[in-house]
Parts: structure tokens; C-alpha cells; sequence
């Protein structure tokens, strides 16, 4: 899970000492040898980026937040310290996406300054809005951060004070609408970035659009704790000025032009060592062997999951996880074949999170040239906007269809898939299948099934079983981008995971719950499982900061430390 490299430790550690404590962070351009000012452009489409790496799945040079929690949301399981819910504060899984969103962020003030001194409101309104987006998640993992006296160095401020949570999330929706207005400026220089933001390629309208439904997800998260029925009713009041359709996603892009320049979980394949493997309990959802969706496969498994061997090819080493061609190990596994080398045997993701290989069932050695590594870092999906919908009508926050919405939501998970290989990943291979047919909106057969299925058992639920499926298929369509599914668990109790601390190994077996949800464990005779340290509520804070910032709190007990918007 980490990856050993010095140099990034050291860069890691040294942009976090200029976020902390160095009065002289913004003065680094006093060398005569540079400009004195760095172009907005320059700085936006790095900030972008580095928000993707940040936020994402590992890759050669350092960890982002999705790597860790895509192991406690059991989609990814790892020989590491997440296999235990173990992650701590010294780790690269914690500190090196900490720092990254620092940086981030230090970027987006840059741009937020010196825009508004040029009168180029656009390109303050997008750091602002990105900004917002940049903090509410770190909001939502480690609870409270520095945020009013974060980047006040000219201030005097080098040690910043850790903000309560709950008093930033209404900043968080005052700093978005600052970002809607300064993008409605026309004053002056109504200068519009163009290839330089990555993200919309400088449409206005989708920003606005992206930055409304940011809201709609914020205001959703808290609305277990806040009264927000009005907020959120008069966003949905007018659909069109929400994500609303697919191509309108916000989403960050990779491409194929340098190794460094594809999705980062594209990693594992080019990997010396590959040590994530796809979780057995996220593949027997997909393949319809769990009991949630026993006898319904879930037609998305070739385009997420790689098999690097065959269903009857043999594998280099004893596995202690094996179903076909599928080969990984157990969460929490402490089995002799744990730590057995599966290098060119492990399934991998595939084509889609990261522009990896469609799985045609022949099998082969994943490599840099088995796919494109061209694909977003999804951060908030037009589906996405429509679980959320779901969700506030089955909780009877909003009126409406709970089950069109929810039916509509699916469907456009699956026109995901087909619309990422189609315009980001743009792949080589032959023979793949469109799963909503080549117009878009005709699904597959398989897909009709599949659909049908989850909502014959749908229409069985009581309102706590209907938002299981809601939030379960929320859980299937975001896979590579663990953030909001760490939230949705914790708020929400579901998806239900994985128990290694369920001494019941039998199908369908049951255990308390370390949040609010239930929990079913697969069925495992023949592997022992260690019982593990309960369900961490949030992230333990970057030792690092901790440790230089004289202003930090103690280090927290991350598996009762609780978020403000938890239950």
C-alpha cells in the first residue's frame, strides 16, 4: 500500500513544513531567476491534478485517500496496514494525501488572490468552488482540520489552530457561492480559461452546475444532524442547474500521453510488485453470489475486474482466494497463502476505474501495454446526483419516485461506464460491448436483467432495505473513488461489508455492526481471519502536522472519533 520512496517522503514532508509553519512560502518567487508571478493557467491545471492524485487511488510516486479507504470499504483488499484497520498517522496513506491537499489548496488561494487582482473572476469562481470541494472531503475524513487560520502566513499565522468540523461545513457553502458569483462577474476582464482547466475546459455553466450539486451532497451528508429540507428543495426545485447529465460529470481527467500522466491506478500494471488486489466480498456482489444479489451477476464485472489467468489456467503460486480466473486474498487474512507472490496471477481493476483491460476471458500478464491508462478520477457522477436523490426521497426529505430515480440512477452507472471508454479511455481493444447499446439509452439484455432484478427486490424492502440497495448500488457505480462510499457507511450503516470479526462463516452470516448497518461475512472454512481493530469512524490526523504545528490537537483514537454529520 505504500510505496516505498524516499524522495517523495522528503517532498511530502517539506511541503507540509511550507503549509505549517514557513512565513516565507508565498515569497519563494522573490529569486530573480523566475517570474515573480505564476500564471493562473499554469497554476489551475496543476492544481487540478494534483486534487485527482490527492483523491485517488496510489501510483508510483505516493498514496491518495481512495487507496486506504477503498480497503475498509472492501472493494480493495492488501497485505498492508489498512488489512487491519490499522492506518495511522506516520503512514504515507495518511500523510502524503494530507500534504497534497495542502499544497492543493495553497495553489487554489494563489489563484484566488491574484485572479481577483487581474479581474479574472472566472478563474477565481473555479479555485473557489474547488477549494470548497478540496476541504469538505478532508472535512469528512479527518473531522476537524485548519481552515481559518490555514495559508495565513503574511498574517503572522504558522501555526494554524484545528477548526470544529461543524463550523466549517457553512463556510464550505458561503465559499461555493462566492465561486457562483465571481463566475457570473462580466466586470472588466470576463476572461474564460480554456484547455488549461481540465476539468470543464472552461464551461462556465457546467461549474455552475458542478458547484450546485456539491451543495446538493454536503447538504445530504448533513442531514441527519441539520434540518436542511429547504436548502436541498430548492436546489432540486431545478434539476437543469444540477449535474444532469453524464458528459456533465465532475470528474478529473487522465490521458496516455507519459506514464506519469495516467489515471494512478493504472500503477498495478506496470507495478514491480502489485500489492492491491479487488476484494473478494466487492467481487462476489459483482458476481452475484453474495446473498444480497445471489443468481443476478452484475454485467459491469469484465470492465471492472482484469483476471490475468484463464478460469482453468494455472497459477505460479499456491492462492488463498480463487473463483475461476479471479484470484486475490482475504481481508484481514493471516492464511499461510497470504503473502504468497501473485505478481502476474492477481486480478487487477480493469478498464474501467483505470483505463486498465476489458476482461475478454483469455487471460494474460498485465502490463503497460494492456491498456490506455486514460480515465477520470470521478469525483461526482450524474448518477451519483441521482442516488443522492433516491436517498432524500426514500428519507422523505424531498418528494418524488424513490424507484424511478433509482431505476434512472442505474441506468446511467451503466452509460458511465460505456461514455468513460468512449471519451476518455479510448481504447485499442477489439470486441467490447456497449451496456447501454450504441445510442446510449438501449441497454443490453444482461443489463435489463440486472436492473430488473435489483428492483424486483427493491419493491420487497421496507424503507432501511430500500436505502441498502440505494446506497449499495451507489457503492458498485463509484468504485475508484472511495471518499463519499467511506462517508455513505458511516452516515448511512451501508453498503453492508465484510466481517472479519464474525466467527460465522457461513453464507449470509451475520454480525454486530461497527457502525449502524449489517454486516454478512463469505463464507471462508479453510483461511483463518484475525479479529481486527474496530471500524475506524475517521482518519487519524498526518503525524507530521502533529508534530510541527504547536497548535494541533492530540492524535485521536480514529475508531471513536466521530465526524459531526455521523449519527
Amino acid at each position: 500500500m505504500i510505496r516505498k520512496n524516499i524522495f517523495f517522503y522528503f517532498l511530502a514532508l517539506t511541503v507540509l513544513l511550507f503549509v505549517t509553519g514557513c512565513k516565507k512560502f508565498l515569497d519563494v518567487n522573490k529569486n530573480t531567476n523566475d517570474p515573480t508571478r505564476v500564471p493562473v493557467a499554469i497554476l489551475l491545471t496543476g492544481a487540478q491534478l494534483q486534487l485527482g492524485h490527492a483523491l485517488g487511488f496510489s501510483d508510483d510516486i505516493s498514496n491518495g485517500l481512495s487507496d486506504g479507504l477503498s480497503v475498509y470499504m472492501h472493494q480493495q483488499t492488501t497485505r498492508e496496514e489498512a488489512d487491519n484497520y490499522d492506518i495511522k498517522g506516520n503512514d504515507g496513506i495518511v500523510e502524503n494525501p494530507w500534504a497534497k491537499l495542502h499544497a492543493t489548496i495553497t495553489d487554489l488561494d494563489v489563484i484566488i488572490v491574484q485572479a481577483t487582482e487581474e479581474q479574472r473572476f472566472k478563474y477565481a469562481g473555479i479555485a473557489k468552488i474547488l477549494k470548497a470541494f478540496a476541504f469538505s472531503q478532508m472535512v469528512d475524513v479527518w473531522g476537524d482540520i485548519p481552515f481559518s487560520e490555514f495559508n495565513k502566513f503574511k498574517e503572522g499565522l504558522t501555526q494554524p489552530a484545528f477548526d470544529d468540523d461543524k463550523d466549517v461545513y457553512p463556510k464550505l457553502f458561503t465559499l461555493i457561492d462566492e465561486g457562483i458569483a465571481d463566475i457570473n462577474n462580466t466586470a472588466v476582464n470576463a476572461s474564460v480559461p480554456g484547455t488549461d482547466d481540465v476539468i470543464y475546459t472552461g464551461n462556465t455553466g457546467r461549474w455552475i452546475k458542478a458547484a450546485n450539486t456539491i451543495k446538493l451532497k454536503l447538504y445530504t451528508q448533513i442531514r441527519k444532524v441539520q434540518d436542511v429540507s429547504a436548502q436541498i428543495n430548492a436546489l432540486l426545485a431545478t434539476p437543469a442547474n444540477l449535474i444532469n447529465a453524464k458528459e456533465e460529470s465532475f470528474v478529473i481527467p487522465f490521458g496516455t500521453a507519459l506514464l506519469t500522466d495516467r489515471h494512478p491506478g493504472f500503477y498495478d500494471y506496470v507495478a514491480t510488485q502489485r500489492t492491491q488486489h479487488v476484494s473478494p466480498w466487492f467481487y462476489e456482489i459483482l458476481k452475484g453470489i453474495n446473498p444480497l444479489y445471489a443468481g443476478n451477476p452484475d454485467p459491469r464485472l469484465p470492465y471492472y475486474i482484469y483476471n490475468q489467468v484463464t478460469a482453468t489456467g494455472a497459477s505460479p503460486n499456491t492462492t488463498e482466494y480463487r473463483d475461476g480466473p479471479f484470484i486475490s486474498i482475504y481481508f484481514g487474512s493471516i492464511g499461510p497463502n497470504r503473502n504468497a507472490s501473485q505478481q502476474n496471477a492477481i486480478s487487477v481493476f480493469g478498464i474501467y476505474p483505470v483505463g486498465g483491460r476489458y476482461d475478454n476471458g483469455l487471460g494474460g500478464v498485465a502490463s503497460a501495454a494492456s491498456g490506455t491508462g486514460a480515465a477520470p478520477q470521478r469525483l461526482i457522477t450524474y448518477a451519483d446526483r441521482l442516488y443522492l436523490q433516491a436517498e432524500l426521497i426514500n428519507a422523505g426529505v424531498i418528494t418524488g419516485d424513490a424507484r424511478a430515480v433509482f431505476s434512472q440512477a442505474m441506468a446511467a452507472s451503466m452509460a458511465q461506464v460505456d461514455f468513460v471508454i468512449s471519451a476518455y479511455v479510448k481504447p485499442t481493444q477489439t470486441g467490447i460491448p456497449q451496456l447501454m447499446g450504441a445510442n446510449g439509452t438501449t441497454p443490453s439484455a444482461a443489463v435489463t436483467t440486472y436492473i430488473n432484478g435489483v428492483l424486483a427486490l427493491y419493491d420487497a424492502g421496507n424503507p432501511a432495505k430500500k436505502l441498502e440497495h440505494i446506497i449499495t448500488q451507489k457503492w458498485l457505480s463509484s468504485v475508484g473513488s472511495s471518499i463519499d462510499q467511506y462517508t455513505d457507511y458511516r452516515r448511512t450503516g451501508y453498503p453492508v461489508l465484510f466481517d472479519p470479526q464474525n466467527t460465522d462463516h457461513a453464507p449470509g452470516g451475520r454480525a454486530q455492526p461497527p457502525v449502524n448497518g449489517n454486516i454478512f461475512v463469505t463464507p471462508q472454512p479453510s483461511v483463518p481471519v484475525q479479529r481486527t481493530n474496530n471500524f475506524p469512524l475517521s482518519l487519524p490526523w498526518a503525524q507530521t502536522e502533529l508534530d510541527l504545528n504547536g497548535n494541533a490537537p492530540a492524535q485521536k483514537n480514529a475508531t471513536t472519533y466521530k465526524v459531526f454529520w455521523m449519527p
